[in-house]
Order: structure tokens, then C-alpha cells, then sequence
């Protein structure tokens, strides 16, 4: 029975869990340190169960109902990779796959009516040249296109204004308690006879008695039009697709009598700028073409492998995700908010660990443990989980020059609550993935 030489070779990508944020897929680079010319064809396919519980007021004013529901729809991903080896040290890959997405959509209770889908697409083109028999270098560029839609139920719109009409009503008041501060300061400086100061506190009273004046009448409209229910507050927004490239670098070193490599790669991050539409019928709001930065994160991931018995290999993987870049923030919901859309407060660390067995020349299996902890996030509603346990099952077997691999994960979403205190806990998700690899 022979030594096993790559885990990619095992792996399947099933989907059920990934790190965190809205990631999908991954390009598998050590996919570049397989044999001879290669073409894989991939799909998975996630089924996940996710609802929350309203908090007593929440659920009152949902009718009644004290469940979301479950909130995520099943959804599934197509994937190729094709490797040819130009020379025996250099190779090149291309990877084309869906890296991001979301599918929220909310049923029951105050959130229905609350849903929000981000579709992209992804073509990465990678070089790797063999330095040495140890150690090779990779690098590349990916090209990332995305498109996303949301819609905010009413009521979740008109507390937001109302919490933002607050604010604004409060910093009015203390900014008229400063020019009438400063107006006093300016009369007592005109009673001593210091013309100069007088003047000079003077204007600075009325400057901000303008302002408090302005975000006063501000204040009153947000906050009229929040407690006027003859018209919907229902958001809607549009990011038109849009399409940005990123960096790809990474190095291996490798003991190939021992099949042992250890890998390290980095993706930049990539800047989207959508052209926005937004529209709130009961505000007036009616905008396109507004700009929305948003940012795909960087990543950095180390994967290793190495064989531990005759047929035998242990495999794993340490990834670590800048998700506390990405936010939502439009022009027009910030406005009349004072907010962002939806966001991630931290970034995330994923670990695996996996071992692969050769039961013949043909025939191989694995299993993985894949954890992600949780640090305790006020959740966005879009991904509404805080870290994950998973576990999963696959194998391969060959045919000639046909490799057909298969695989099971089964996911314990981490509990997790939102800024609204709706608590999602004992949610799951099962994913199934196939792929077909063949060489040429």
C-alpha cells in the first residue's frame, strides 16, 4: 500500500463551515503541488438550520410569534481548477468558483421581511516555480466580482431613525447649552470692557447655536416621520456588480519522501465601490447612483501535511480572516440612521485537522475536525453565528485517470445575539460536496 502524497488529494470542499463572515469557498493552492496535468470539477451543496429567538418585546410586537424561523436558505456552489505543469519547476493553476455569498431571509416575527443576498463570482490565475527540491514559491492575482440586495422591514427602519432622532435631539441640546455657555462668557467680556473677546465668544456662540438649530429641526423630522405609521419605512438597496482584483503570494517548503509540506498564503484584500441605489418611500429617499465601499477581507492561511505510517497522512490548516474590515455602510441609510447597514465587530481564526488512510491503491478515506471559536460578537443578521464545531467524512477512489472524491460535514453553529437581543442557539448545518478530477 502506498504512501499517501497530498491531502488535497482527500479534501472535499463541502461548505458547511468556513471562516466565518459570508465565505463560501476557497482556492485550494496546494491543488499547484499535484502530479501531472490536472482538471477538477467540484460542487457542494450546504443545507443550513439557523433561527433565533424574539426577545418579550420583540415578540409582542411580531404578533405573538417568538421564533425568526429559519432564516438561511440552502444554496450551492460549482467550482473548477485546472493545473498544467509547464516545465518541472514551473507550474500554473487557474481556479473559478463563487468565494462569498449570503442568502438571508426572514419569515416570522418583527424581522419578516428582513432579507439581504450577496452573489460573486471568482477567476484566480497562480504561478508556482520550484526553487529547490524543498521549497517553491506562488503568487498570482484573482479577480472578484459581486452584486448584493437588501430589504429592512419597516419597523426594524423606523426604530433605527427614532434611536437616531435621539441622538441627534441630544447632541442639539448640549451644543445649545455650549453657545448659551458661550453667549454668557461673551456678555460678562463686553461688561469688562474687552471688546475683542466679546466678539470673538460672540460668534462662536452663535455658530453653534446655528448648529444645534439645524440638527434640532433635523431631529424633529426623523423623529416625526418615525412615529408616523401612515407611511412604510420599508428599505431597499441595490449594489450594482461590480468586479476588482487582488494579490496572491504564498511559499512552501516540502519533504516529498515523507509527503510533508507546510504551505503559507496570503490574499490580499479587494475594494469594492458599488454604485448604489437606495429607496425609503416614507422618508422621500429615493437616490441611485450613490458610492458603497465595501471591503473583502485579507486572509492568511498555513496548511500542512505530512505522512505519519505507510498510507497514512495527517493534515490541517490554520486560517486567519480580517472580517472586522467588512462593512455595509451606505449614504442614504447612514443618514438617516446614523448607522451601517451590517458589519462583522472582529476577525476570525479557523483551525483543521484531518486524517487521510489509504485502504488500497484505489480506494482512500478521511476525517476532519474543523473549530472556530467564539469571541462573544454582537452578530450581524445577515451571518448570525459566533464560531462553529465541525466534523467531517469523505473519500476517493480512481479510475484510471479519473479520481472521484465525496464528502460529508456536519456543523455546530456557535450561539450568538444580535443588537436587538434576538439569541440564535442550537442551530446546525450539513453539507454534501462531490468533485471529479482527472489527469491528463
Amino acid at each position: 500500500m502506498r504512501l499517501m502524497t497530498s491531502a488535497m488529494a482527500l479534501a472535499v470542499a463541502t461548505g458547511a463551515a468556513h471562516a466565518g463572515g459570508i465565505e463560501r469557498s476557497n482556492n485550494d493552492y496546494g491543488f499547484l503541488f499535484t502530479t501531472n496535468d490536472q482538471l477538477q470539477l467540484s460542487f457542494s451543496h450546504v443545507m443550513p438550520e439557523l433561527s433565533g429567538k424574539y426577545t418579550p418585546e420583540l415578540t409582542a410586537a411580531g404578533g405573538g410569534e417568538s421564533s425568526t424561523g429559519n432564516m438561511l436558505t440552502d444554496y450551492s456552489n460549482y467550482s473548477l481548477a485546472y493545473k498544467n505543469d509547464f516545465t518541472e519547476k514551473l507550474s500554473f493553476g487557474m481556479y473559478v468558483n463563487n468565494p462569498y455569498g449570503a442568502g438571508a431571509e426572514y419569515t416570522q416575527g418583527v424581522y419578516a421581511g428582513l432579507t439581504a443576498d450577496w452573489d460573486s463570482d471568482q477567476v484566480a490565475l497562480v504561478g508556482k516555480y520550484r526553487v529547490s527540491d524543498r521549497v517553491s514559491v506562488f503568487g498570482g492575482a484573482r479577480y472578484v466580482e459581486s452584486q448584493a440586495d437588501i430589504t429592512i422591514p419597516d419597523l426594524l427602519v423606523r426604530s433605527s431613525v427614532g434611536r437616531n432622532a435621539q441622538g441627534l435631539g441630544a447632541q442639539a441640546q448640549a451644543l445649545g447649552a455650549e453657545a448659551q455657555a458661550l453667549g454668557a462668557q461673551a456678555q460678562a467680556a463686553g461688561a469688562a470692557g474687552d471688546l475683542a473677546t466679546a466678539q470673538e465668544l460672540g460668534a462662536q456662540a452663535q455658530a453653534l447655536g446655528a448648529q444645534a438649530q439645524a440638527l434640532g429641526a433635523e431631529a424633529q423630522t426623523l423623529g416625526a416621520a418615525a412615529q408616523n405609521f401612515g407611511t412604510s419605512m420599508e428599505y431597499n438597496a441595490s449594489g450594482r456588480r461590480v468586479g476588482d482584483w487582488g494579490a496572491i503570494l504564498g511559499v512552501a517548503y516540502e519533504i516529498p519522501d515523507i509527503a510533508l509540506r507546510v504551505a503559507l498564503s496570503w490574499q490580499s484584500e479587494i475594494t469594492h465601490t458599488f454604485s448604489t441605489a437606495e429607496t425609503i418611500a416614507g422618508l422621500g429617499i429615493d437616490a441611485t447612483g450613490g458610492d458603497t465601499k465595501v471591503t473583502m477581507p485579507q486572509a492568511v492561511a498555513l496548511d500542512f501535511q505530512t505522512g505519519i505510517a505507510p498510507g497514512t497522512l495527517l493534515f490541517g490548516q490554520v486560517k486567519w480572516v480580517e472580517w472586522s474590515k467588512w462593512e455595509v455602510r451606505t449614504p442614504e441609510y447612514e443618514g438617516v440612521t446614523g448607522g451601517n447597514v451590517t458589519s462583522f465587530e472582529n476577525d476570525r481564526t479557523t483551525w483543521k485537522l484531518g486524517i487521510g488512510r489509504a485502504f488500497s491503491e484505489d480506494l482512500s478515506g478521511f476525517v476532519q475536525v474543523s473549530y472556530e471559536a467564539q469571541n462573544g460578537d454582537t452578530v450581524s443578521r445577515l451571518a448570525p453565528r459566533d464560531g462553529f464545531v465541525s466534523l467531517g467524512v469523505g473519500g476517493q477512489y480512481k479510475m484510471d485517470n479519473m479520481t472521484l472524491r465525496g464528502g460529508l460535514e456536519y456543523a455546530w453553529i456557535g450561539e450568538a445575539e444580535d443588537a436587538s437581543g434576538v439569541k440564535f442557539e442550537d442551530n446546525t448545518a450539513l453539507g454534501v460536496g462531490l468533485s471529479l478530477t482527472v489527469d491528463f
